[in-house]
This record gives structure tokens, sequence and C-alpha cells, in this order.
């Protein structure tokens, strides 16, 4: 595939595997928002150079076309790339602007399952920052019916939004605690240093602790 002469010169600059996101942001910062560039870097298929279109993409032309075209091509990468990219995508695009945070909410019984872990993950993030959530209920009872059934990459995000759900909000802490136990998810899983353990019991302990909830 031709690329045009500034996609060419972008792309010799994140050809290395040693490539970091500073570098990627560095770059970004300097391109500002181009969305054609970035769709043409999209094609490449090359994980740094997606990992750049996502920072330099015109959130107000991510429409739901869009973003399920971009959302399959994400499927084709592994595991890691694969899950770094839909995260990436939705932390520095989807949830910068009303319009695609409605399509957010709308993915919960999507059949992507990437589109459904990044419905689940908004909600964590939701909750994270402490701020009061209406539809904990809800949330937990939909969890607690479809966790265990669910692939991997929704079952992290169902996760994490219960873990948050459990620090923040007392009343249901134990009810956490318990779903935790009860699917083992993440149970022994070993954390980088300084890292929280995502099994729900030691999860919800630790953060409720560290904010004397």
């Amino acid at each position: 595939m031709k690329f045009s002469t500034k996609a060419e010169n972008v792309l010799t600059q994140i050809s290395d595997k040693n490539t970091k996101l500073g570098d990627l942001r560095k770059i970004a910062n300097g391109i500002k928002k181009d969305h054609d560039l970035a769709m043409e870097l999209w094609s490449s298929k090359l994980f740094f150079a997606r990992q750049l279109a996502i920072l330099i993409m015109d959130k107000k032309l991510l429409t739901e076309k869009v973003i399920d075209n971009l959302v399959s091509g994400i499927n084709q990468h592994n595991e890691k790339e694969r899950l770094q990219l839909i995260d990436w995508l939705m932390a520095n695009q989807l949830t910068k602007d009303k319009k695609t945070i409605a399509l957010i909410e709308s993915w919960e019984d999507s059949q992507s399952s990437l589109k459904r872990r990044i419905y689940w993950y908004y909600q964590g993030r939701l909750r994270w920052t402490g701020q009061p959530q209406t539809n904990n209920e809800k949330l937990l009872s939909i969890i607690e019916s479809k966790i265990e059934k669910e692939d991997p990459e929704v079952q992290w995000a169902m996760n994490f939004t219960t873990g948050w759900i459990g620090v923040y909000e007392k009343k249901y802490r134990n009810r956490c605690v318990a779903l935790g136990e009860k699917t083992g998810l993440y149970k022994g899983k070993m954390v980088s240093k300084g890292c929280t353990p995502e099994y729900l019991p030691e999860f919800i302990t630790i953060e409720s602790n560290k904010r004397n909830l």
C-alpha cells in the first residue's frame, strides 16, 4: 500500500519495537488533530501506528459505523495489543464527547465483546473517582447474572466496576466481596509492585482502607 509523504514520515518515526507511549504522545502533540492522517496510519495495521492514530483522530467524526470499523481492525491484533488499543480508544476519544458517551452507554448488550468491555470499563471509571452513581444496584444484579459466562475481556471490566462499587458503596461491599469469592476471578494472580490485586476481596479491602472508607 502506498502512503502519503506525511504518513511515511510518521511511520518511519514509530517503526522501532522500543517505541514508548511517551514517544507517541510527543509526536501527536506536534500533529494535533488530523483525522485523515489518523485513518491512513490506521490502514497500516501496525500497532504503534494505530495507537498514534487514536491520539490524533477527530472525535466529532467517530460515528458508530466508524467505531465499528475500528473495532473490527482491533480484533485482528493479538490479545495484549487488542486490549491496549480498545482501552486507549475509550480513554483518549470515546469518553471525550457526549455523543460517543451516549454510544458507550448503549453497548451493554452489544454483540461485540470489545464494545461490551468499553461499556463496563466506562462504568468502572465513573466510579473510581468516588463520584456517587445511582444505578449501582442495577449494575450489580446484571454483573452477578452474567460475569461467569462473559468473555474474559468483559469479565475483567465487570470485575473492575464491581471493585469500585465495593470500595465506595459500603452497603454493597459484602455483596461485592461475596461475588469475588464466588467467581474466584484473579485469585492468586501476581501483580506488579505497588499495584492492588484484582481479586475482589483483596482489592476492596486494600482500596477502602487506603481511603478510610
